[in-house]
C-alpha cells in the first residue's frame, strides 16, 4: 500500500470550521486507495496559552510536568479529526505519539526522535483506517512524555514518513509553499515550485518560519519528498527535494530574515590556546545558543571577538561572560540588543563567483551597514541593524530580481 503523510499545522486545525475542512481533505485523498498517516499540531494558539497558564501557577515550571502540560494540545486536535471523520464515514483513529511509537531521548522540550516502531501504524493502515498521529512529542524508554521543541510537528510528520517508506511527506500550512522571502515583508515575493535540500535547510536556519530545519535535514538524509501546501487552497505548493543535477540556478533561490539577533563583543582578547573554549564552555553549559562568531586577526598577541545569541539569552549570557572577561583580562565587553540577520541563499553560488560584492554593494546603495558577515557554500549572511531589515530584504528581493521566474 502506498502511503501518504500529512501534517496539519495550528492554524489549519484553529477551529470546528477548519477540522472539519481538513477531514474532507483528508477523506479525498484517502478515497484514491492511499494508506493516510495525518499529524496535528495543537489548535490555533493552544501551545501559547498553556504555557502562559503553566507560568501563572509556577515561577520556574518543571520541564517533565511542562512537556506533559503541553502535550494535551495535539491530543485534542487528533481526537476531534478523528471525530470528523468518523462523521463523515471515514474510518480513523487518533493515536499518541507514544502510541504510534515515537520513542524519544530525555531531553525535555528539545527531545530527539531516536526510534520509531511502526508495528501499531501499519497495522491501523491495514485494517483501512486513517491514522491521526498527535505531533510535537514523544515517549522516553521509561514512559515520559517529551516534546521536540517549537516547530517539532513538520519532524514528527517526516520522521513517520521516512520509517513508514511514504511517498511522500505533504506539510499544510496557511502559505501556498516556499516563497522567494516572507510575502508579509516583500509583497512581490513568489511561490517557488521547487527548492533544494540544502537551500531549504539554510533558509530555515536563517530565520524562514514555513519549514522546521530537522525536518528538512531529515528529508535530505532519507531523501524523502517534501511537499509544502496550503490547507486553504488547492495550489500545488512546492517540492522540497534533490537540486538540480545541470548547472541550470545561477542566481539567489531566496532570502531569509532573523530579528532576533543580538550581539557580545570583546576587546583587547589575549590571543592563547583556551581562550575560546574558556568563553563559550559556560554558555553551552547553560543552553545558550551561539550562532555568529567572527575573530580578528592578532595583533602583538591580542584579538577581538563577537558572537551573536538570541535576544532572550543576551542577559544571561553577559552574565556568564562577565567573569571570564574578567579573568582573561580582555580590555571590554559590549553588547548590542537590536540587530538582524538577513541572508541570500542559492545553490548557484557554487559556480558563480560575485555574489557577496554584490549583495553588499546593494546593502551599501541604500545606506545600510554591515555589522558582521558569515558564509556557506550557498549562503551570505549579514549581520545588520534591526530597524533596516525590511529595507534590506526589499532591496535584495528587487536587486536579483526574485520577482521573476
Amino acid at each position: 500500500m502506498n502511503v501518504l503523510v500529512q501534517k496539519f499545522g495550528g492554524t489549519s486545525v484553529a477551529g470546528a470550521e477548519r477540522i472539519r475542512a481538513v477531514a474532507e481533505r483528508v477523506a479525498r485523498n484517502r478515497a484514491k486507495g492511499r494508506g493516510i498517516v495525518v499529524v496535528v499540531s495543537a489548535m490555533g494558539h493552544t501551545t501559547d496559552e498553556l504555557i502562559a497558564l503553566a507560568r501563572s501557577v509556577a515561577s520556574d515550571p518543571d520541564p517533565r510536568e511542562m512537556d506533559l502540560l503541553l502535550s494535551t494540545g495535539e491530543t485534542v486536535s487528533a481526537t476531534l479529526l478523528a471525530m470528523a471523520l468518523r462523521d463523515i464515514n471515514c474510518s480513523a483513529v487518533s493515536l499518541t505519539a507514544a502510541q504510534a511509537g515515537i520513542r524519544t531521548n530525555r531531553a525535555f522540550s528539545r527531545a530527539l526522535i531516536t526510534n520509531i516502531h511502526t508495528e501499531r501504524l501499519e497495522r491501523e493502515l491495514a485494517a483501512g483506517k486513517v491514522a491521526i498521529v498527535t505531533g510535537f512529542q514523544g515517549i522516553t524508554e521509561d514512559a515520559d512524555i517529551t516534546t521536540l521543541g517549537r516547530g517539532g510537528s513538520d519532524t514528527t510528520a517526516v520522521a513517520l514518513a521516512c520509517a513508514l517508506h511514504a511517498e511522500r511527506c505533504e506539510i499544510y500550512t496557511d502559505v501556498e509553499g516556499i516563497f522567494t522571502t516572507d510575502p508579509r515583508v516583500v509583497p512581490e515575493a513568489r511561490c517557488v515550485s521547487h527548492i533544494a535540500y540544502e537551500e531549504m535547510l539554510e533558509l530555515a536556519q536563517q530565520g524562514a518560519r514555513v519549514m522546521h530545519p530537522r525536518a528538512v535535514e531529515l528529508g535530505q538524509v532519507y531523501n524523502m519528498p517534501i511537499v509544502v501546501r496550503s490547507s486553504f487552497t488547492e495550489a500545488p505548493g512546492t517540492l522540497i527535494g534533490p537540486g538540480d543535477t545541470v548547472e541550470i540556478q545561477q542566481r539567489v533561490q531566496g532570502i531569509a530574515h532573523d530579528t532576533d539577533v543580538a550581539k557580545i563583543s570583546l576587546a583587547g582578547v589575549p590571543d592563547r590556546p583556551g581562550i575560546a573554549r574558556s568563553l563559550f564552555a559556560p554558555l553551552a553549559e547553560a543552553g545558550v545558543n551561539v550562532d555568529v562568531i567572527v575573530q580578528t586577526a592578532s595583533f602583538e598577541g591580542v584579538t577581538d571577538m563577537s558572537f551573536t545569541v538570541g535576544r532572550g539569552d543576551l542577559d544571561r549570557a553577559v552574565k556568564l561572560v562577565q567573569p571570564v572577561a574578567a579573568e582573561i583580562k580582555a580590555a571590554k565587553l559590549a553588547s548590542a540588543p537590536d540587530l538582524a540577520k538577513v541572508s541570500i541563499v542559492g545553490t548557484g553560488m557554487l559556480s558563480q563567483p560575485g555574489y557577496a560584492a554584490r549583495m553588499f554593494a546593494i546593502l551599501a546603495d541604500v545606506g545600510i551597514n554591515i555589522d558582521m558577515i558569515t558564509t556557506s557554500d550557498i549562503r551570505i549572511t549579514c549581520i545588520i541593524s534591526a530597524s533596516q531589515t525590511e529595507e534590506a530584504v526589499n532591496a535584495l528581493h528587487a536587486a536579483f530580481e526574485l520577482d521573476q521566474e
